[in-house]
């Protein structure tokens, strides 16, 4: 339902996209991961017919992009990384001038606009400007919008970037219910447990170029078993610690000094993660956080970029943030 053949982009000197293939069957939900900057939103605004490639062959329910771009139209739903609402009109206005601009007729435009509020928990609020929601609420609305023509392939760019928790499993919901009546996907995402919910396929895309793809067992699998991993509270520490992990580590130790991380692979599980732990607290080394888990899409994504995903960097510099404060209001206290 989805395939593109050598797609290149290129803005000026930066080259967006650099002979991108991809391949989604009808039904399933392929998810398109990489760093900001790797060409996630060039490809959809390409596949989306707002945008043109400089070479290759893109086509979406066997139409293509180029040529065919008002019957491609017809064929997707998209919601992008801000929601595309006109903030003036009610969510039930939003959603019936939608229908109408489909020609779906007066009457369909409005059942299902009605349809989509009820689906979306938006009932109460539909005869509301769309101005007065929140931003959770303006997501949802926007991605009803996605669905007023009931479209065979929909394209996805980010679309629970911002949602509180509850919100975003209610959205991983109403794509898998998309996806079992037959919906084809393509989802641009930061947040890896996203991915690994939700997609059949994964590929991981860097400067325009996928360099991996395969399930999330495949990706998994590529990383190996279990991992010790450490977060310092002093960066000054890093070396030490690093040395401490070495004394462990099957494969080498992995560092990250923005993320002041450490991560090794082990093969004596909780016996290595207890000898670490000694380790460390012989060598005084204060921690933020200290585990012991098996690999997950995060760690695929930093054996192939060589940095981990925006998700996981923000929520470790907070997370750093807090116990760095934290250390220091003792110390102060202690003085």
């Amino acid at each position: 339902m989805i395939r593109t053949s050598g797609l290149v982009k290129r803005y000026g000197d930066v080259v967006a996209l650099d002979g991108l293939d991809l391949m989604v069957p009808q039904g399933q939900v392929l998810g398109l991961l990489g760093p900001n900057g790797a060409g996630k939103t060039t490809a959809v605004r390409i596949l989306s017919t707002l945008l043109h490639a400089d070479a290759g062959e893109a086509e979406v329910a066997g139409l293509n992009v180029r040529t065919q771009a008002e019957a491609v139209k017809h064929k997707i739903g998209l919601s992008g990384q801000s929601a595309a609402i006109d903030e003036h009109l009610t969510g039930f206005e939003n959603l019936d001038m939608v229908g109408r601009m489909y020609h779906l007729g007066r009457r369909r435009s409005r059942e299902r606009a009605r349809e989509l509020l009820q689906r979306f928990t938006l009932t109460e609020a539909g005869d509301r400007p769309a101005k007065t929601y929140s931003g959770g609420m303006r997501r949802r609305l926007d991605l009803a919008a996605a669905l007023v023509a009931e479209p065979p392939v929909i394209f996805l760019d980010e679309p629970t970037t911002g949602l509180d928790p509850r919100t975003r499993l209610q959205m991983w919901d109403t794509i898998q219910d998309l996806v079992r009546g037959g919906a084809t996907v393509l989802l641009t995402t930061q947040y890896m447990e996203e991915a690994d919910q939700l997609c059949d396929d994964i590929v991981v895309i860097d400067k325009g170029r996928k360099i991996a793809q395969g399930t999330a067992d495949q990706l998994k699998k590529q990383v190996g078993g279990e991992r010790v991993e450490v977060v310092l509270v002093d960066l000054g520490d890093l070396d030490q610690a690093r040395k401490v992990l070495e004394s462990y580590a099957v494969d080498g130790v992995q560092f990250e000094v923005t993320a002041r991380r450490l991560t090794a692979g082990v093969g004596g599980g909780a016996d290595d993660l207890r000898m670490v732990l000694q380790g460390l607290s012989d060598a005084m080394i204060e921690v933020v956080d200290v585990g012991l888990r098996r690999p997950t899409l995060d760690d695929v994504f930093l054996s192939l970029t060589g940095h981990h995903s925006e998700e996981e960097e923000a929520a470790e510099s907070a997370a750093s943030a807090k116990a760095t404060k934290k250390n220091k209001k003792t110390k102060e206290v202690a003085r």
